[in-house]
């Protein structure tokens, strides 16, 4: 099942209610000891967290098909920790199996698709959601947890603002009438929106070859360094172009004095090495993230919906120019920060 956004989590009878999580989509198939991961769009998952397969034999009944998320909760009493769980994802048997022991990854099931012989698609969510209850034999020892859900539109409306400090990115809003729909946006969500001013310091070539597909955004800290916090796309072909042609008098001695001259020479030595802000994707190996840099002069502001670890998750859109704006009062002091939840929090649907 896929989800809409929406400005405002919806009102009135019929609804349930849980968090958004920021992890990775996961199908869980068990048949006996035998326990597949897979990602929604049938990307295997099993050979990465290990550390999963046995807690979920404990949790899970012998045969069934569950729904849920892959999440890395911070040490301690922290929140999730989205950077750890996409590194993860990696070739290496022997990174694989160290990560397991050093950010071990949790699951939260949200949805049971089938048990034993029995498939529940065509079931409603409130039946499959009642029987997800009774198959789990949930414990507090296992890092397996069912996905706290409400009825009550304003303790959902509490969980958007405060769960937002653990990391997660909003409420997700679900149909109990509704049956299970693959592949079809019949969930609402509503995520976390906000704006920032930032520095425009380079771009990315479309894909095709054709016009800026991304600007590169930036974000001074207290000392004065400028930091990549993110990229703002979704450009129309035509906006592609003329941002070209727009920002390309800023690309004249782009190198002289910017920030990140060391990344930008680094990065044409060494493009496959670096992750920042130019380098190679682990989700698409072939994906060129080589940037052009422009002069520190322009300002736009953007949305954003989350900040962790000092950069916005998830792409950002550029709304407009701030010619009014300094590219140095661009700081990070101008961000609204949650307070800190833990990861032990949100389960518990404190």
């Amino acid at each position: 099942m896929l989800a809409k956004a929406a400005d405002v989590i919806p009102d009135g009878d019929g609804w349930l209610y849980e968090p958004k999580w920021d992890g990775f989509r996961c199908i869980v198939f068990r048949d006996g000891d035998e326990i597949t991961l897979a990602s929604r769009n049938e990307r295997p998952f099993t050979r990465y967290f290990p550390e999963l397969l046995d807690p979920l034999r404990v949790v899970l009944p012998e045969r069934c098909v569950v729904d849920g998320e892959i999440v890395v909760p911070s040490p301690g009493d922290g929140g999730l920790d989205f950077d750890a769980l996409l590194q993860r994802i990696h070739p290496a048997e022997s990174r694989v199996r160290r990560l397991a022991a050093e950010t071990p990854a949790s699951f939260v099931a949200f949805d049971l698709l089938a048990e034993g012989d029995e498939e529940l698609l065509a079931q409603p969510l409130s039946v499959r959601h009642e029987r997800l209850r009774a198959a789990l034999r949930v414990d507090a020892a296992q890092p397996v947890h069912l996905c706290p859900s409400t009825t009550d539109h304003a303790v959902a409306q509490r969980w958007f603002t405060e769960f937002e400090g653990a990391g997660l990115d909003g409420v997700v809003a679900k149909r109990l009438s509704d049956p299970y729909t693959p592949d079809k946006r019949t969930l609402v969500k509503v995520k976390h929106r906000r704006t920032a001013d930032c520095v425009i310091a380079g771009y990315r070539i479309h894909k095709d070859g054709n016009g800026v597909g991304s600007l590169l955004l930036g974000l001074y800290d207290g000392d004065g360094r400028l930091h990549h916090v993110g990229v703002a796309a979704s450009f129309s072909v035509k906006r592609r172009a003329e941002l070209l042609a727009e920002l390309e008098p800023l690309t004249h001695d782009a190198l002289d004095d910017h920030p990140w001259r060391d990344w930008a020479e680094w990065m044409t030595a060494n493009a496959a090495a670096t992750r920042m802000p130019g380098a190679g994707s682990r989700w698409n190996a072939g994906k060129d993230l080589s940037w052009v840099p422009l002069r520190i002069e322009r300002v736009a502001e953007v949305t954003f919906g989350q900040l962790q670890e000092g950069r916005f998750r998830h792409g950002s859109q550029f709304l407009h120019w701030r010619p009014d704006r300094d590219p140095a009062s661009c700081t990070y002091d101008q961000l609204e920060v949650a307070s800190p939840v833990s990861f032990r929090d949100v389960v518990g649907g404190r």
